[in-house]
């Protein structure tokens, strides 16, 4: 699953390209291409709809890493200093993003991606804008235990990032790792999630290529997810990709084919 990370560097590093990007992704390219998915890729479905789906998601994944970027730095400028990104996959932030002295970055994610990326940073050589910690384990297992032996510290806020993941696991294992996550937040912490809308596996998985993201995705988001948020110890905003992209000045121009729930791109504050 991990390679799909490649396929988002790659949407990353064609946003870093634009006149008017919404953020700026210098290792996004890197990672891409060492993935062997830059500067070719492969073409665009000749199917009108499956073409439709893709751009959809590659610009889904364009706003969620603006709105994450933003949560980051409102945390950030609350106080927090821990950072921990599950599923980190080809994130950046440690190396792209401004942080105050002391921040301390968690990349969780298993040994396969986070030792592709560490080939590709020695070749970049690039330096991280704050104390990067990489925490090689699964998230089935005991990571809770690994981030600790790692250095993070439960008595501190933190700030938790889980970007393009919740989607992928069935919907006890986001709840166990709900679970996980609030028993390592202090009060004050923070966490911004990526969530599939109601309704989206249905239309981007049912008919996806086998190996492909959309074909993996086997969970949505509960039809009341500030509610589900509450249970779990979460006061949670919820925001619509349609909201998020025109805030951004990035519009979506054609009207909702489905009626607007819940959105998908999350905020929480600790209780």
């Amino acid at each position: 699953m991990w390679a799909t990370a490649v396929g988002v560097a790659r949407v990353r590093a064609l946003e870093t390209a634009r006149e008017n990007a919404l953020f700026h992704d210098p290792l996004a390219k890197a990672f891409a291409a060492a993935g062997g998915l830059w500067p070719s890729s492969p073409p665009l479905p000749d199917d009108e709809a499956a073409r439709r789906r893709w751009l959809g998601v590659a610009f889904s994944i364009v706003i969620r890493t603006k709105f994450l970027d933003e949560l980051l730095q409102q945390a950030s400028a609350s106080g927090v200093r821990q950072v921990v990104l599950l599923g980190a996959g080809m994130d950046s932030r440690a190396f792209r993003m401004d942080w105050p002295e002391s921040t301390r970055l968690f990349e969780v994610d298993t040994a396969v991606p986070l030792d592709f990326k560490a080939s590709v940073l020695r070749q970049e050589r690039a330096v991280a804008r704050c104390e990067r910690i990489t925490v090689p384990v699964d998230l089935r297992e005991d990571w809770p235990g690994a981030l600790a032996a790692a250095g993070h510290d439960p008595a501190e806020p933190t700030v938790w990032i889980a970007e393009g993941l919740l989607i992928y696991l069935p919907e006890d294992a986001v709840e166990l790792l709900l679970a996980r996550i609030g028993a390592q937040s202090a009060p004050g912490s923070r966490m911004g999630l990526t969530l599939g809308s109601r309704g989206v596996i249905e239309r981007f998985g049912a008919d996806a290529e086998p190996g492909s993201a959309a074909s993996m995705w086997v969970s949505e988001m509960p039809d009341d997810p500030v509610a589900w948020l509450a249970g779990h110890g979460w006061d949670a905003d919820t925001h619509t990709l349609r909201e998020r992209a025109a805030a951004y000045g990035r519009p979506i121009n054609t009207p909702p084919r489905h009626e607007e729930r819940p959105g998908g791109l999350i905020s929480a504050v600790r209780r």
